[in-house]
């Protein structure tokens, strides 16, 4: 589902290289945590993938189509949420949701239904006819969650899903990630609560300083580390 090759980015003209020469791929069917600390190379990395950056090298392939020669087939098929809520404030909940609607092509029945769902699960409904200004960043989140989920993507990317969820949210999420893979389809997300990504991923990568220096299931990342206990005990290890 998603293949990387030689992906890097540098900033102050090649003096901070953000991501080096990173390798990565993951397979359809699989919830994969993208881990590393602040400044590490993750959110460069997610924003390359999506489309929001351009790869100083490189390549990254998603469904079988090259970001960078037909980022719309790409765009087509994933559901990307950043780690803050970007969303039109003039609008209200429903109108936004419709806006997500029309532009994935959604058809009404379906997207009734779906946006039904969605409100019921993240516990939206009665807020959906405000201005999405009125909105927490919780809210927000949510909005932006329902929004990105409307059209099934095949490739479902988050930078940071859980900040600002309450716990039922992140909870419901965390259970729609799951389901969502076990239909065959993929999620990508980076997030710093390792207890949430040791209980929940399939497989785990660490990148620090921009290159990936671990990656495998939980039971790979023991061999890779002195370290055979906790993923936090196996993060901090790696990544000192």
């Amino acid at each position: 589902m998603i293949e990387i090759q030689g992906l890097s980015k540098s900033y102050n003209k090649g003096a901070v290289k953000a991501v080096d020469d990173l390798d990565l791929h993951v397979k359809g069917g699989e919830i994969f945590g993208f881990l590393g600390p602040n400044g590490a190379g993750k959110t460069t990395t997610i924003k390359m993938m999506v489309g929001l950056l351009k790869p100083d090298g490189g390549t990254v392939r998603i469904n079988g189509f090259d970001i960078g020669k037909e980022p719309l087939r790409v765009k087509e098929s994933i559901s990307f949420v950043p780690d803050n809520p970007e969303v039109y404030e003039k609008l209200t909940g429903i109108e936004y949701l419709n806006f997500l609607g029309d532009v994935y092509g959604v058809p009404g029945p379906l997207r009734r239904e779906k946006i039904s769902y969605f409100l019921n699960l993240f516990e939206l409904t009665g807020a959906v006819n405000d201005l999405v200004q009125s909105y927490s960043h919780g809210m927000k989140q949510k909005l932006v969650l329902i929004g990105a989920l409307l059209h099934e993507p095949q490739v479902f990317i988050l930078d940071e899903p859980m900040v600002g969820l309450d716990p039922k949210s992140s909870n419901n999420l965390k259970k729609y990630m799951r389901e969502h893979c076990d239909s065959g389809k993929t999620v990508f997300f980076s997030t710093h609560v390792l207890e949430v990504a040791e209980r929940l991923c399939d497989r785990i990568g660490i990148i620090n300083q921009g290159r990936l220096i671990a990656c495998g299931t939980m039971e790979e990342l023991k061999t890779q580390s002195r370290s055979k206990e906790s993923l936090e005990n196996i993060f901090l290890e790696l990544t000192e």
